[in-house]
């Protein structure tokens, strides 16, 4: 980092370009898909198939929370979407200019005979800044914010107790809402499984955007996984 810092006086000047850096990096990534956007509104996601369960949570830019879950034994598939907005069928133009109500989310189908509840909250947890309630990382608006959507009561009992135990492990209050599942609305094609499909530019957008090395400050060597 002190290489990528030099030429710069001060950290709020590195800070200004770095963050002028990643808006630019994202918008052009964005433009090689949002044509097809444009056409499409996105359409309510199915429930998941008999036997299984989903588990929804907002991290802010869902290319990013997708990896953490996909690699997770019982977990059967990890959508990036859309929810906790009255609009229905959105686009992502329309979600990302805010103002829509909702939220990027990533839904997470998983066998509950193999993974517990409990161990989706942990790794939710090590990838969000837990204090950030505005946005997250160099992604700000209400349409980035942190939030655990539940589907039942036990599902809540568990956030909520997971909630707590930071609250007591930090000793300061933790932003990041937890709220009543709503109609989760897939994303465009182009944003699914990003990780994959364009490693580079991922790779580049989680540096630039300070993403791990946030992660890191907050959470140590726990940052992106389990408790351990």
């Amino acid at each position: 980092m002190a290489t990528v810092r030099a030429g710069f006086k001060e950290d709020g000047e590195y800070e200004m370009v770095r963050r002028l850096f990643c808006l630019l990096f994202l918008a052009t990534a964005l433009l090689t898909g949002a044509g097809a956007s444009r056409a499409h509104a996105q359409e309510l996601q199915p429930q998941p198939p008999a036997g299984l369960e989903r588990a929804i949570f907002a991290g802010g830019c869902f290319w990013c929370m997708v990896h953490p879950f996909d690699s997770l034994d019982g977990v059967k598939s990890v959508t990036s979407g859309y929810s906790g907005g009255k609009l229905a069928n959105p686009t992502y133009e329309q979600v990302s200019a805010g103002g829509s109500g909702h939220i990027e989310v990533v839904e997470v189908v998983y066998d509950p005979d193999t993974v517990a509840y409990a161990a989706l909250l942990d790794i939710f947890w090590r990838n969000v800044d837990p204090f950030d309630g505005t946005g997250q990382f160099c992604d700000r608006g209400s349409q980035y914010r942190p939030a655990i959507f539940v589907e039942n009561d036990a599902q809540r009992a568990a956030a909520e107790e997971s909630k707590h135990e930071l609250e007591d492990r930090f000793d300061r209050s933790i932003a990041v809402d937890i709220l009543p599942a709503s109609p989760f609305y897939r994303a465009e094609d182009y944003h699914q499984d990003y990780y994959k499909k364009k490693p580079l530019r991922y790779n580049y957008y989680r540096f630039s955007c300070g993403r791990d090395a946030r992660l890191e400050k907050v959470w140590g060597e726990e940052a992106g996984g389990g408790k351990g």
